[in-house]
C-alpha cells in the first residue's frame, strides 16, 4: 500500500455522523463526530488546572451540552450551536442530552471502552526502518 500524501490526508472524508430521531423535540438531529481540534477543546474544557499546572479538578458543568454544541450540525455540517449557546442547550431535557451525548461520544471515540480498545491496538510492532533518531 502506498504512503499517503498530506493532500490526500486533508482531502479524505473521514468524519462519521448519525441522524437521530428526537421525538421530544419533534424531529431529527444530525450528530457529527468531533474533529481533532474540537475534541481537544472539549477535553480541555473538562479539566481545571491549579496554579502549578496540575489537574485541580474536573469541570463537569454542562459537559453534555458542551459536547453536543460541538457535535450537532445541520444538513450542511455547520454547527447548530455556538459555545455561547451551551447554557440554553444545557437547559433541555437531560435524558435527551444524555442519549445524544452517548452517540457523540461513540462517534468521536470518547467512551472509556473506545479509548481502551485503541490503547490495546497500539502495541503492534512497528514495521520497516525508522528514519528518525
Amino acid at each position: 500500500m502506498a504512503l499517503l500524501t498530506a493532500d490526500q490526508i486533508t482531502a479524505a472524508d473521514d468524519r462519521s455522523w448519525e441522524d437521530v430521531d428526537v421525538p421530544e423535540w419533534g424531529g431529527t438531529v444530525r450528530v457529527l463526530c468531533l474533529s481533532g481540534t474540537d475534541r481537544n477543546a472539549y477535553q480541555q474544557s473538562l479539566v481545571v488546572l491549579g496554579p502549578n499546572g496540575s489537574v485541580q479538578r474536573m469541570n463537569m458543568q454542562d459537559q453534555m451540552a458542551r459536547l453536543l454544541a460541538k457535535s450537532l450540525v445541520d444538513e450542511n455540517f455547520q454547527r447548530l450551536f455556538t459555545d455561547k449557546d451551551i447554557k440554553a442547550l444545557g437547559a433541555k431535557n437531560g435524558a435527551v442530552l444524555h442519549r445524544l451525548s452517548e452517540i457523540a461520544q461513540r462517534l468521536s471515540g470518547l467512551r472509556k471502552e473506545d479509548v481502551e480498545a485503541k490503547a490495546g491496538n497500539s502495541d503492534a510492532a512497528q514495521s520497516g526502518a525508522s528514519t528518525t533518531d
